[in-house]
């Protein structure tokens, strides 16, 4: 029994001791991934400041800047695991993942197919950020485009989170796609009203809102005879009502 204390106690003591000697190694090793995270995010804010104001060139600085950031960070993991460990090469570790790639792909197949859609939207701009759109049962702003999903805020308050790889893979209406739009409303009148008078009261009801255009000229159908109602269908057009562009930047984040 006290054999087996004794040997347990040494084995303990060892690792200490191990830990020890690690100690300066594992100090520097953060110091020089810290060294790395800063020069890493000051590269990705360099790409975002540089392409800012430049509307074809802002999502692929996004794209970038992100890129950049995740390689270098890569290359500071690798520099810091051979100061901790001298005996490890940056091959052992493709080695291992080579191994076991088959298994790593399975589990991340979502995450990985999110996140290359991430990209894909920002690329090619199916909607911008604080466009106004309409995806299945959801509508609201985009807000944000982050690592797993798109996020759009609701018209009355609430946050969507939308997976990247359904948003990419199925249809999305852009609501603030085009400059002005044309909206529809139906308007029920009773049997016994003026038709001709009741147009020509929506026509000019609509001809004293500023933001109902003059051309296209807004335009009043009779569309259908209901059991209790003549209904009336107004078709005015606006300009698109867009969010402040002060809204948050999207974030790709990896």
């Amino acid at each position: 029994m006290n054999a087996d204390i004794s040997a347990l106690w040494d084995r303990v003591q060892g690792m200490i001791n191990g830990f020890i000697v690690l100690l300066p190694n594992i100090v520097l090793a953060l110091i020089v991934f810290a060294i790395f995270f800063a020069v890493a995010r000051a590269i990705k804010r360099v790409v975002k400041r540089l392409t800012r104001d430049r509307h074809q060139a802002r999502n692929l600085g996004l794209v970038l800047g992100r890129l950049a950031q995740g390689t270098i960070l890569l290359i500071g993991l690798f520099v810091a695991l051979s100061i901790v460990i001298p005996t490890f090469r940056a091959g052992d570790l493709i080695q291992l993942l080579g191994i076991s790639g088959v298994a790593i792909g399975f589990a991340f197949r979502d995450i990985l197919q999110n996140f290359l859609a991430g990209i894909l939207i920002l690329l090619t701009e199916p909607f911008q950020i604080n466009d106004q759109i309409v995806f299945k049962g959801f509508e609201g702003t985009g807000e944000n485009i982050e690592t797993r999903a798109t996020t759009i805020r609701t018209y009355d308050g609430r946050r969507i989170v939308i997976p990247n790889s359904e948003l990419f893979t199925n249809s999305v209406t852009v609501n603030t796609a085009f400059e002005n739009r044309r909206l529809q409303y139906d308007v029920g009148i009773g049997y016994g009203d003026d038709i001709d008078r009741a147009k020509e009261l929506m026509l000019e009801a609509l001809h004293s809102v500023p933001e109902i255009l003059k051309d296209p000229a807004p335009d009043v159908l009779l569309m259908e005879l209901a059991e209790s109602t003549v209904n009336i269908r107004v078709y005015p057009r606006s300009l698109v009502d867009r969010p402040a562009t002060t809204c948050r930047r999207p974030r790709l984040t990896g």
